[in-house]
């Protein structure tokens, strides 16, 4: 969605690439751990949402993520 590589996602966030890695492994629903605290969890979402990306909770129709609408271009 975003063309960000681990390293430049990694590098926003302020993680290193193991724990990007580690993060992406975890599946839906399993609680932070597995290496990946809940700092790393928090620092990576934030750049993710910097970036443009919102989260949707979980509503009925799944939890996901989407692009933010642009808002109007400043002048």
């Amino acid at each position: 969605m975003l063309s960000l590589s681990q390293a430049d996602l990694a590098q926003s966030a302020g993680v290193s690439v193991e724990t990007l890695k580690r993060l992406e492994g975890i599946r839906a629903g399993i609680s932070v751990g597995q290496g990946v605290s809940a700092d790393a969890l928090a620092k990576v979402r934030s750049a993710l949402e910097a970036a443009g990306v919102e989260f949707i909770a979980e509503n009925g129709g799944g939890a996901g993520v989407r692009l933010r609408k642009p808002g109007p271009q400043a002048r």
